[in-house]
């Protein structure tokens, strides 16, 4: 039986030519719904029952360790160790709550439940408690999914492009970048500061956004999560922004009255480190998800949501990724294609479609936190490919 199917021609300069002919090579694309046939059905079907049994696994788990740090830790005579002890719990804390994360993720693709509302107030409180704005990011969220791959539309990790390595920019002193990006404690500084600060520079400024990922006219300060008149939303989901507000002050109150109790300190070191941990691997996570060397972007005129959905990459990250983590680094290329699929059901759903995808789907092993530093250090910018019109590749090493 004929299926629909998306082609684009390669191009490459024959191996040995004397003549520079050029030979081409046709890729297809499966279009959507020929992909959706390979899943089975029940793969679709999230239940209440299942995915609450994670949700009070990962909050009791977060409870137990909060008890146990609370209770313990401060009983610690000597400073160091007592400090070290912290250091600990902030690792593994961020590691559970990562996962109570990811479920308030799932709820607000509506993969959670069959129950939109009940989604929403799952994932309304989850994510409040972390002090992420729920709404506001299920809209951006949804749309990054939309365009995933699309250099103008797409609400995250677009990279920057040839001609923007040309500009001089504050973030590096207004210098020629080539001068020094590649001194190691130079590439090193950049990547921490990219994971302790790309969450928040994301929230507030629309941060690695495609220039046309914006629903409205707005500046640079006109784009932030926490506004309901941003740029970033619809008039129309102004009211859902402002919900999203009132949960955050919620919790913010709640800091704020537990700091009159057992003090500030104690407040960071028992959720302030569990929050930046949090959003380092939420930064890894959707980094590493959609950057890789061969990882393609897409012009406005080429792309299309399966060439874009296609264009990410599942990685290991082991006994966390698939247990605490919920399978989210192991199962992103089918949760593309479908983020209603839940993600308990995603590894079946990941094998139904690979003899479908063939060699469109990617995937990588190995350290998960090796592959960080590698792209960060290979993946710099995008050029175009010569061989693909309208497709944008990551520019190779010099």
């Amino acid at each position: 039986m004929a299926t629909a199917t998306t082609t684009e021609t390669r191009s490459r300069k024959a191996n040995g030519s004397a003549n520079g002919v050029l030979k081409t090579k046709v890729v297809e694309y499966p279009d959507i719904q020929t992909i959706r046939d390979a899943i089975p059905a029940h793969c679709f079907e999230p239940t209440v029952l299942h995915s609450m049994a994670y949700v009070f696994r990962d909050l009791i788990m977060a409870g137990a360790l909060g008890w146990a740090a609370f209770t313990y830790i401060p009983q610690i005579n000597d400073s160091i160790v007592r400090g070290l002890a912290w250091a600990l719990y902030g690792y593994l804390q961020g590691l559970v709550l990562t996962g109570v994360w990811i479920l308030a993720h799932e709820a607000g693709h509506g993969a959670f439940s069959k129950h939109q509302n009940f989604n929403d107030v799952v994932g309304w409180v989850l994510h409040s408690a972390l002090m992420v704005p729920y709404f506001s990011w299920k809209f951006s969220h949804h749309r990054h999914h939309r365009f995933t791959g699309h250099m103008e539309k797409d609400m995250a990790f677009v990279p920057a492009t040839k001609e923007d390595r040309q500009k001089r920019r504050l973030a590096d002193l207004y210098l020629d970048r080539e001068l020094f990006e590649d001194v190691p404690v130079v590439q090193l500084v950049k990547l921490i500061l990219h994971q302790l600060a790309g969450w928040q520079m994301y929230l507030f400024f629309n941060a690695t956004a495609g220039p046309a990922s914006k629903q409205r006219e707005g500046g640079w300060l006109r784009v932030s999560h926490f506004e309901p008149t941003s740029a970033v939303f619809r008039p129309s989901e102004a009211v859902y922004i402002f919900i999203t507000d009132v949960g955050l002050a919620i919790v913010g109150y709640c800091l704020y009255l537990a700091s009159t109790v057992v003090g500030w300190k104690m407040v960071f070191l028992m959720y302030g480190q569990a929050y930046f941990w949090v959003h380092h691997w939420l930064v890894a996570i959707t980094y590493l998800h959609h950057t890789h060397p061969d990882v393609p972007h897409f012009d406005a005129e080429s792309w299309t949501f399966v060439k874009g959905a296609l264009a990410t990459v599942d990685r290991d990250f082991g006994f966390v990724g698939r247990h605490l983590f919920h399978g989210i680094i192991d199962t992103h290329v089918v949760h593309h294609l479908f983020p209603r699929i839940p993600f308990y059901k995603a590894e079946e759903a990941t094998e139904a479609i690979k003899p479908v995808v063939g060699d469109l789907y990617r995937q990588e092993k190995g350290s998960f936190l090796g592959s960080l530093w590698k792209t960060f250090t290979v993946c710099k910018y995008v050029e175009a490919d010569p061989a693909v019109p309208g497709t944008l590749k990551w520019a190779e090493s010099k």
